[in-house]
């Protein structure tokens, strides 16, 4: 009895030093966990007081980092995108440690796999929720830094924010923090400036499916907002802060139309003296220099200026006025697009440093970025440096110590065991090294350690690199780690007297950045018209109001390309059913709808097209209204139709009729029939002629060959309408069948000759 009693105490003992351990266990697993929550790096404290988001960065120095994303493109037919992000963003950011991660639109893609039906689709952004908590975690980073935007596939037949297929508001971390204004800030704020990033959301308030839907849309009240955000440390009491505004949306100016007051972002910006606005949408297809400096100046603020031909505008620099409170005579600021993820892995990272606001743009896609050099100073001439600093610098009212040494940013995921920094003097050769010295490493070693972050100077006499050449000397760092790799960054010139470089665009990047094409739609539009009514008026007019003929015989009497246009276009006023069929076609094209389709994601909302956008019915207050949406987006159907196909088709029947005519002045001539035949001089002409226009008629089989490829591009065109927006030909007759038929009644007409 005794054995069995100390058996049951021996028993409990043992149970409760199990129940010990599992709540001990428990303990250290929940400090564990708060040890971990609590050590999730966030690039400083948190203030929100006043309305305000603030965020103290803790580096020890005037500098600040953030790294840009867009164009993301999430597909469920591309897979491969979410999967690289997953496994190469999550590791850059947390050897970058970033004090924001802006993503700037176009998160998901939004397009069937034939990419002809653009609407929304919930497993796409299923995926870029999961993906971005991966990500977080993986980065380390706080889920609060993250601001990513709506782009225009964000935007594919969303109706209205937060309706049942508004999936940004759901799943994006903008939408999921509750930043639900079209205008959202942060600050980051150092012990000796204020760095002020304002978010923008242009995309427009109904969204409409693809294609139609490709600019920006700013309302007066979102700029009234804007305007209002970005001077919101102007207004303190106790300024005693400099403040460096930077702006990042999806679109890029030259794809932002005008609110309905006229006015731009851009007039916002060039108020504010922005540094720089950092947007996507454009990706890397159109070229790598897809950069803007915008001035004021010219005819008004707004964006009336229809063309830049270059980066920076000629003639923008001027003489510089030290008198006391001058600045410069244009305000301005930098408009940086960057590349897309979509295709090209691209990431940004953007320093400001000492108010010098620098970047790097990088390619994940290439290699593993194991060391990443980031020059903050000097700026490059060719893409960062502004007349601001020009006159700062002439003027001797910059910060000397800003100046007095050059500086850089190391990420390395080993340890950095030495970095040079060398310049170059491109004047008498390329290749001639005027300076080469090793940087010293500076800030907390301890941040430097956590984050992969190291910071360099090489104390330096700036003066000794003043010259009136803004690209004589190039900059390079060589970074060795303490495996004995080298990392080169990449050669750019520098000019400390703040001159700017000139890069020319190539005529790609001129046409997706240099026009404004909102502004350029109307002007393009009614040109094409006009020169088509003129086209079929101005010949009718000769005949009925002049009593003139112009006919074959009267052009080869009197040659000449008057004589040539008019004879043709009186050919063609000859046949009526093609020159009233045409007429009525324009005159359709202006006043009547081009097609009616389903433009939201969810069916059964069908409505209709004309040149000043589709035709929405809203309801407000009980009562519905009709209004324009797309407009200037509806260019991009409006404007190749006109240019590649009603402007053409209209140039092949011309040619048609032309081509009837002059085999029918050869039958003659071969016939014996034709006067002057005994002239020999003419008789051989027309016998050389005769290839071309004897019974085989090459000209009408090459012109035969050109219709058949005019069709082809127009029903090309008409498939993809019809699948984007769930039509068939009932829905769009005008716009798919007159062209055609026309074409068809004169191939028809001009067989053969009377």
């Amino acid at each position: 009895m005794e054995a069995n009693g100390d058996d049951d105490e021996l028993r409990k003992k043992t149970t409760l030093q199990r129940r010990k351990r599992i709540s001990l266990s428990t303990i250290l697993l929940l400090l564990h966990l708060l040890i971990s929550l609590s050590t999730t790096r966030v690039s400083g404290s948190v203030d929100e007081s006043g309305g305000r988001r603030v965020i103290e960065a803790r580096n020890g120095q005037d500098l600040v980092w953030v790294v840009q994303l867009s164009d993301l493109h999430f597909s469920v037919h591309h897979p491969e995108r979410a999967i690289d992000f997953r496994n190469l963003v999550g590791p850059a950011l947390s050897l970058i440690n970033p004090s924001l991660v802006l993503i700037t639109g176009d998160l998901t893609d939004g397009k069937s796999e034939d990419m002809l039906t653009m609407k929304q689709n919930e497993e796409e952004w299923l995926e870029y929720e999961s993906v971005m908590k991966d990500v977080v975690k993986r980065s380390g980073l706080n889920k609060t830094i993250f601001y990513d935007l709506r782009g225009n596939h964000d935007n594919f037949g969303v109706p209205s924010v937060d309706s049942s297929v508004d999936f940004f508001s759901k799943y994006s971390i903008n939408g999921q923090m509750g930043r639900k204004d079209n205008v959202n800030t942060v600050t980051l704020e150092t012990s000796e400036r204020k760095h002020l990033f304002v978010g923008v959301d242009t995309t427009t308030h109904i969204g409409l499916r693809g294609p139609t839907n490709l600019f920006g849309h700013p309302t007066d009240e979102l700029l009234s907002s804007l305007d209002s955000q970005l001077s919101q440390w102007d207004d303190d009491e106790k300024p005693t802060k400099p403040v460096t505004k930077i702006s990042f949306g999806h679109f890029p100016l030259s794809f932002s139309a005008l609110s309905h007051s006229r006015k731009s972002l851009k007039d916002v910006f060039l108020k504010h003296s922005i540094s720089a606005y950092l947007c996507g949408h454009l990706h890397s297809r159109f070229g790598k220099n897809l950069k803007r400096l915008h001035h004021s100046g010219g005819i008004s603020l707004s964006d009336n200026d229809l063309f830049q031909l270059n980066i920076r505008r000629s003639g923008a620099e001027s003489d510089t006025n030290c008198s006391f409170g001058a600045l410069p005579a244009a305000a301005e600021f930098w408009e940086w697009e960057m590349g897309d993820w979509r295709k090209n892995r691209a990431i940004r990272i953007m320093a400001i440093d000492r108010g010098h606001v620098s970047y790097l743009d990088l390619d994940l896609k290439s290699k593993s970025q194991k060391t990443i050099v980031l020059p903050t100073f000097p700026l490059d001439s060719r893409f960062m440096s502004t007349s601001l600093a020009r006159h700062r610098y002439e003027c001797q009212h910059m910060i000397s110590s800003s100046y007095d040494a050059i500086r850089a940013i190391v990420f390395s995921h080993s340890v950095v065991v030495q970095v040079v920094a060398r310049v170059y003097d491109s004047s008498p050769g390329f290749d001639n090294l005027v300076m080469e010295a090793p940087m010293r490493k500076y800030g907390d070693d301890s941040s430097s350690s956590t984050s992969g972050a190291s910071f360099f100077s090489l104390p330096w006499n700036y003066r000794a690199f003043e010259d009136p050449l803004p690209d004589r000397f190039w900059l390079q760092i060589e970074v060795t780690d303490i495996k004995g790799i080298s990392t080169l960054s990449e050669m750019r010139p520098f000019s400390i007297n703040g001159l700017s470089s000139k890069v020319s665009w190539t005529w790609n990047e001129f046409l997706v950045m240099g026009c404004q094409w909102a502004a350029l739609y109307f002007p393009i539009l009614w040109s094409v018209l006009c020169c088509l009514f003129l086209a079929f008026l101005i010949p009718k007019c000769v005949i009925v109001v002049f009593k003139t003929q112009y006919t074959l015989k009267k052009f080869i009497a009197k040659k000449g390309p008057f004589t040539l246009v008019l004879w043709i276009l009186q050919d063609l006023c000859r046949l009526p059913v093609v020159w009233f069929g045409y007429m009525a076609y324009l005159f359709y094209l202006i006043f009547f709808p081009w097609l009616s389709g389903e433009v939201f994601t969810d069916p059964g909302n069908r409505t209709y097209m004309t040149i000043m956008g589709w035709v929405v019915t809203s309801s407000g207050g009980g009562d519905r209204k009709h209004e324009y949406i797309g407009e200037p987006d509806v260019m991009f159907l409006v404007i190749p139709h006109l240019v590649f196909v009603v402007v053409p088709s209209f140039l092949v029947v011309c040619c048609l009729v032309a081509e009837r005519e002059l085999y029918k002045e050869h039958i003659r001539a071969v016939s014996g029939k034709k006067e002057d035949d005994h002239d020999r001089g003419r008789k051989k002409r027309w016998q050389r002629r005769s290839l071309f226009f004897s019974k085989r008629r090459l000209v009408r089989k090459t012109l035969l060959l050109a219709s058949l490829a005019l069709y082809w591009k127009h029903f090309k065109n008409c498939w993809s309408l019809a699948r984007a927006y769930e039509m068939n030909v009932v829905h769009f007759p005008g716009y798919s069948l007159v062209i055609p038929l026309l074409l068809l009644y004169v191939i028809c007409k001009t067989h053969k000759a009377p």
